[in-house]
């Protein structure tokens, strides 16, 4: 491995070490929903309007994080979100009163998807060619699942040890806020010692790289892919309310099953994905295809095993393999920008845009699903919910299909238009 490899590996490690760890705070529900509700006094209702304004935030300002993204260093953007995400949590700690959880929650998205994302995904993009971005963003979601499932069971125990009750979910809040602060500190001073995070020569007019990205169209369909897969990817949530309800899952093993479902997939599901679309499909726009469409079966499964305690094993297997797929997705959907040839300048406005349309349902999926959950009790709102997914994939099925023919149309014509020069 030459230097040049050690160095880019190097700086891929700093980089997830701060995505496994800024999205804990806004996203407690993945293994603290239920005590959320005891503790917190929060409905489901209640949970999806913080996600939702938190999501509506973040989605009004991610085109503003890719401007700065193209703007500024990378190597500043990325400590900053991290330090300011921790400050939050230690308030958020105190358990304010519900009109405080909106403040804080929407200041998350500030601080999470406009000042730290964007920047993630131009360094990402920035540490390898255009045949390379699968793996590079599917390692990226395995790195952070790595990182994810270590803090959260840490963050578990910590919430066990203290009793399991009010002052243990409290622990656990400063516990995910302190790991946010050392990780930025942490980031803020390997990168700015590392010698290839560098500032890299750009165009430095953001509003220009805006209006130029805007107009390419393979930005809006790689745009609305992802989409379709975070919609689907917003349900898995319900996965963990669904097993406790319906099948009775202790309340010891409900944490457990959140950080496996929303975390630990990733360690897996992510690196599985990228390598899969990157030696098997040779195009991550075809595995996204495909992928959707296997969506159905496995939801299927999910509707028809017999609802009883004695099939929760089953229950959990179908489930947690459903999200394995949407995490497989999840690794790849981004890397469709390097297929389709985003210039390198306007690969911050590109991601801004691309978080905009893509990370959108964020707005308005868990409120959605949450008040058909509370409309419909049980298992009936469960099924509707379920279904609701199914169809949402085959959507998304339609729009991958689209992406690949553009993928496709795109080679041939840089193929032909490299033949024209030889001859």
């Amino acid at each position: 491995m030459t230097a040049q490899d050690k160095a880019k590996w190097f700086k891929f490690l700093i980089l997830i070490l701060g995505g496994g760890t800024i999205y804990k705070l806004a996203n407690l529900k993945d293994a603290f929903y239920v005590p959320m509700q005891e503790f917190m006094g929060l409905s489901h209702t209640e949970i999806g309007l913080l996600l939702s304004a938190n999501a509506l935030i973040a989605t009004g300002l991610f085109v503003v994080g890719g401007l700065l993204a193209d703007r500024f260093d990378t190597r500043k953007l990325i400590p900053v979100g991290l330090l300011g995400t921790g400050a939050l949590g230690l308030y958020l700690a105190t358990f304010p009163p519900f009109s405080s959880l909106m403040v804080v929650f929407c200041l998350l998205a500030v601080c999470a998807d406009c000042i730290y994302w964007p920047a993630l995904l131009k360094a990402i993009r920035g540490l390898g060619n255009d045949q390379e971005q699968g793996r590079l963003f599917g390692l990226l979601e395995g790195g952070r699942g790595v990182v994810d499932t270590l803090v959260a069971f840490s963050a578990l125990g910590v919430f066990v040890a203290m009793g399991a009750a009010e002052n243990g979910l409290k622990a656990a809040i400063l516990f995910y806020s302190v790991i946010d602060i050392c990780a930025g500190v942490l980031t803020w001073f390997l990168l700015k010692s590392n010698p290839s995070a560098a500032p890299t020569t750009t165009k430095k007019n953001p509003l220009s790289n805006l209006v130029q990205a805007l107009q390419v169209p393979a930005i809006w369909l790689v745009s609305f892919n992802v989409f379709m897969v975070y919609i689907v990817y917003c349900g898995l949530t319900y996965f963990i309310p669904y097993l406790k309800e319906v099948y009775g899952l202790p309340v010891a093993l409900v944490g457990a099953y959140g950080i496996i479902n929303q975390y630990m997939l990733k360690i897996f599901g992510g690196p599985a994905g990228g390598f899969i679309a990157d030696k098997h499909f040779k195009s991550p726009s075809r595995y996204l295809k495909w992928a959707f469409l296997a969506l159905l079966p496995m939801m299927a499964i999910v509707l028809l095993i017999p609802k009883s305690p004695g099939f929760i094993y089953a229950g959990m297997a179908a489930t947690l393999s459903f999200a394995f797929i949407v995490f497989s997705m999840r690794g790849v959907f981004w890397a469709p920008m390097g297929e389709v040839g985003i210039a390198p300048h306007i690969t911050g406005s590109a991601f801004g845009i691309g978080c905009l349309i893509g990370y959108a349902p964020g707005m308005f999926a868990y409120v959605g699903y949450g008040a058909i959950l509370d409309h419909f009790p049980g298992q009936q709102g469960y099924n509707y919910v379920f279904m609701s997914m199914m169809v949402l994939a085959v959507i998304g099925f339609v729009i991958a299909g689209r992406l690949q023919r553009l993928v496709r149309s795109t080679a041939q014509q840089a193929a032909g238009q490299a033949q024209a020069v030889t001859n």
